[in-house]
């Protein structure tokens, strides 16, 4: 026998012995696709706002996507940072997410928390929202103008409410009361929906929240939209001037996005945001978004990351100029 057939053989031998030995080892386990229980997504106010509402329709819209449920837990308290520190301090494990506002920026600038929104690795934008001036419909004020009048004539007479010191909506009083001359009555409260209940029930004499947060009410006829603090009117609410159509340059507002905690795992983050993707796409999701009057704008994580840094770099100015520190 040559030496070429012989070896031709062994090498066939080899070839059915490792299938051989294939076939009998047992199959190599997959991991479980994330999620494989509920995910929480906390939402730092109250509920009733437009933040809360957006977190809920999120949930709902989300189910079409994943095989766990959402559920939506409310940690109100020290203008979102309770709830955000909760997160921050959560296992890293895509289970315990947090909705984001543009408060994660300034209660840092302010002193009110020793976090920073590098803490959170960013999932998806979901939503933008200006500020607006909102009183009740029987208020002597029809105008933006006849408002800040009656702030002129008597200094920190108007009591505005806003949802926590530090908040968005405290900035936007105090930035039009920058713009214009005027001094208020600043109110805090844990959220937008608290503020707007002390409004219809007569113990503050506005707001100075999204429209979101107001709409039910302007619709049913109890509560009035002065002015909306954005560079266009805001859909919903068409017949309402913006402080620029009113000569007053400013453009305020917040945004509402998701996070999860920074050291949450590659494959986890990946598949969040590809489930924030389908769900933001989802005609529900539009359906509440548009009922409650909430401004849709979608950006990734990537570019959600930039917005955070760029607003970082705004509201650490907006703050030091107007001297809000305490």
């Amino acid at each position: 026998m040559t030496a070429l057939p012989f070896l031709r053989r062994i090498a066939a031998l080899s070839a059915l012995a490792a299938l051989a030995l294939g076939a009998a080892a047992p199959a190599v386990a997959q991991a479980p696709k994330f999620p494989t229980r509920t995910i929480e997504l906390l939402v730092p106010y109250q509920p009733g706002g437009g933040t809360d509402g957006l977190a809920r329709a999120f949930a709902d819209a989300s189910r079409k996507h994943i095989d766990q449920s959402i559920v939506i837990v409310n940690r109100p308290g020290a203008g979102g940072a309770i709830g955000w520190t909760e997160v921050i301090n959560a296992r890293p494990d895509g289970y315990k997410l947090a909705v984001l506002t543009v408060e994660l920026l300034t209660l840092p600038h302010l002193g009110l928390a020793k976090f920073n929104y590098d803490d959170f690795q960013p999932i998806a934008q979901l939503n933008a929202d200006p500020a607006a001036i909102t009183v009740k419909s029987d208020a002597p004020w029809n105008t933006v103008e006849e408002f800040l009048a009656d702030a002129k004539k008597a200094p920190e007479s108007i009591r505005v409410g806003n949802s926590g010191n530090g908040s968005i909506w405290h900035l936007a009083a105090a930035a039009l009361e920058d713009k214009t001359g005027t001094k208020f009555n600043h109110i805090p409260f844990q959220g937008a929906a608290p503020a707007v209940l002390a409004l219809l029930g007569g113990h503050i004499e506005a707001v100075a929240v999204s429209p979101a947060e107001v709409t039910t009410h302007v619709q049913g006829g109890k509560l009035k939209v002065l002015m909306v603090m954005a560079d266009q009117r805001v859909k919903g609410f068409e017949k309402v001037p913006t402080a620029k159509e009113r000569g007053i340059d400013l453009s305020i507002g917040t945004w509402r996005g998701l996070g999860a905690p920074k050291n949450t795992p590659p494959e986890v983050m990946a598949r969040l945001r590809e489930i924030a993707a389908k769900t933001a796409a989802e005609p529900l999701m539009h359906e509440v978004m548009d009922k409650q009057n909430l401004g849709y704008v979608y950006t990734d994580g990537a570019v959600f990351k930039e917005t955070l840094a760029k607003d970082n770099t705004y509201f650490k100015g907006l703050i030091t100029k107007l001297n809000l520190k305490p």
